[in-house]
């Protein structure tokens, strides 16, 4: 299942930046922020083995969940449309109007919003709350937020065998661990995966890659670690140094990054090769996951 501007392989490209050539690091970029311009970065990866399974099974209706800023929320809407599903984005808390820009492109695909208050949320995936949305809103084939189960890691193993260069270590950020765990069961011997929490005391996302690789692959593949330092005061949030670094990447290589998640990893990347964490002729792939 495809689109017709879709672009895969997502390009790779070299970063010449003095910052890893002084250490001897080679530092490469996967560049699958321009996938799609609605379904970029691990979106898609995420989404294109659900949307199969989900018209093999003969649904016609989507359901995800989602903050108020979610991205996941929006490529959702973006590939129903795509698709010929109907799509729903049950948002945590409370409606707020107008609309932000997320949830309004959301709304111009065709999704219906309805919102949980936040302690309902929590418990979203209790068999009684889903139980009450199939009452409320008819049949859905479920999505989970941050698109993460086991079709999704299946999408993201799909991502190393595109390299078609040597590499030692691949580097992606890391929100509910999909992305990291399904890059992670795509290496092969001798490669390692390096994922960098965007929140606050991330260490609770080891036990759940673990459990992801597990549900999904029946094992888990132990080439990964997570870095927990470099979320800036949590999730959504920053810091000066943050927003500098970000203006500095962008005056460096013409490229903007996400603040998120995306220019956290790379803050996070290039101190760590400061602190001379990979040895000189280390190959290090960054993936620009939107």
């Amino acid at each position: 299942m495809s689109l017709p501007d879709l672009r895969l392989p997502s390009p790779l490209v070299e970063l010449h930046d003095e910052r890893a050539q002084r250490r001897g690091v080679e530092l490469y970029l996967k560049r699958d922020d321009l996938i799609h311009p609605e379904l970029r970065g691990n979106k898609w990866r995420k989404l294109q083995h659900n949307i199969t399974a989900a018209k093999e099974q003969g649904f016609k209706r989507l359901l995800t969940f989602g903050g108020a800023f979610s991205n996941h929320v929006s490529a959702t809407a973006a590939a129903g449309s795509h698709f010929g599903f109907e799509t729903i984005g049950v948002i945590r808390g409370e409606e707020h109007l107008p609309l932000n820009d997320t949830l309004a492109q959301a709304g111009g695909h065709g999704m219906t919003l309805t919102y949980l208050d936040r302690q309902t949320y929590r418990n979203k995936t209790d068999p009684v709350v889903l139980q009450r949305l199939h009452e409320e809103l008819g049949d859905f084939y479920l999505v989970p937020e941050g698109g993460s189960n086991a079709l999704a890691l299946k999408g993201c193993a799909e991502l190393p065998a595109e390299i078609t260069i040597p590499f030692n270590v691949i580097c992606c950020a890391v929100g509910t661990g999909g992305t990291l765990a399904g890059i992670a069961h795509g290496l092969q011997q001798g490669q390692r995966a390096l994922g960098f929490a965007a929140l606050k005391g991330g260490d609770f996302l080891n036990s759940d890659v673990d459990q992801l690789q597990h549900d999904a692959f029946g094992s888990t593949s132990g080439n990964w670690l997570i870095e927990t330092e470099f979320h800036f005061g949590g999730f959504a949030k920053r810091k000066p140094e943050l927003a500098d670094f970000i203006a500095d990447f962008q005056a460096r290589h013409g490229i903007q990054l996400d603040w998120v998640y995306v220019a956290k990893m790379l803050y996070g990347v290039f101190t760590l090769i400061d602190r001379g964490r990979f040895a000189p002729g280390t190959r290090v792939v960054a993936v620009i996951t939107g």
